[in-house]
């Protein structure tokens, strides 16, 4: 209820022009949807997880993950349930619930938040990994839906730790503040920390939680991410899928589609040239 408040409560102001903070420039939020732009490539996308929230499409290279790290823990645990049946070990970390709804033999559940320190009620991703796969050097796999505090774990993620995860599926929150200066210099530098080693191939609007609408760009206010390493990466080019087929949406309700601003494939149906020096990719 408060998120959606605080929702609504942006999109009131944008109509009005009116913000609390200084305003980011059109072209630097364009900047980054940019380079936010979906590949695709050789390695398909899957869908694991329920048809509908707490589903996630992934790039079909799952073969020897050693294991899923899924903090934020919801009143589903399909996806973790399905990257078990794979054979992947399964750790899940939330504070605010006292289980996982499924059960699992190779679930491992902690009751601690994931965050920039470690205490009695927090962890680090990077402590969290360290203290249950000690001496592993193995693919992992990120799967993190944690209300807002995602830019700030990301940030504080070692970029070894950041290299083991092969794969990563995020929600990300609050991008209609994107506008706001103060915030879009925090995400921002999530976003850039993600892209130095991993390329997004998919990106599938929260129907649940609105949009914004300013300048010509249309912002949802969370967004289902999923970042692939650029050394899995083979022969790519910009997603010309909008939807994909296989994304569902997260509830009831008016239906959500990837608004232009946010991809490269042009409108006349013709892809934007990839551009080698702004993925960070060797094409």
């Amino acid at each position: 209820m408060k998120r959606r408040l605080k929702s609504w409560l942006m999109r009131t102001l944008a109509l009005g022009d009116t913000y609390p903070t200084p305003l980011t420039d059109k072209s630097t939020i364009q900047s980054l949807m940019d380079r936010l732009a979906p590949l695709s490539c050789a390695r398909k996308l899957i869908r694991l997880g329920p048809a509908g929230d707490g589903g996630y499409l992934l790039p079909d290279d799952l073969d020897d993950i050693e294991a899923c790290f899924s903090p934020g823990v919801s009143l589903l645990s399909g996806f973790e349930s399905e990257c078990a049946q794979r054979g992947m070990k399964v750790f899940l970390a939330d504070r605010s619930v006292e289980r996982p709804a499924e059960t699992h033999p190779l679930f491992h559940f902690i009751r601690k938040h994931v965050g920039v320190t470690t205490n009695a009620q927090f962890m680090t991703m990077d402590d969290w990994v360290r203290s249950t796969l000690p001496g592993s050097a193995a693919d992992l796999l990120l799967q993190i839906d944690i209300e807002g505090y995602e830019y700030e774990t990301f940030l504080g993620m070692s970029d070894a730790l950041a290299r083991r995860f092969r794969i990563i599926a995020a929600e990300f929150h609050d991008l209609e503040q994107l506008w706001n200066q103060p915030f879009f210099r925090l995400a921002s530098r999530a976003f850039d920390k993600i892209l130095q080693t991993h390329a997004c191939v998919h990106i599938h609007p929260n129907n649940c939680a609105g949009t914004l609408l300013k300048d010509g760009l249309m912002i949802p206010s969370a967004a289902e991410f999923t970042f692939l390493r650029n050394d899995r990466i083979i022969d790519p080019s910009y997603a010309s899928e909008f939807p994909h087929p296989l994304d569902r949406d997260n509830c009831q309700g008016r239906r959500l589609r990837l608004a232009q601003c946010w991809h490269r494939w042009s409108q006349s149906g013709r892809p934007v040239e990839l551009r080698d020096n702004a993925l960070g990719l060797s094409l």
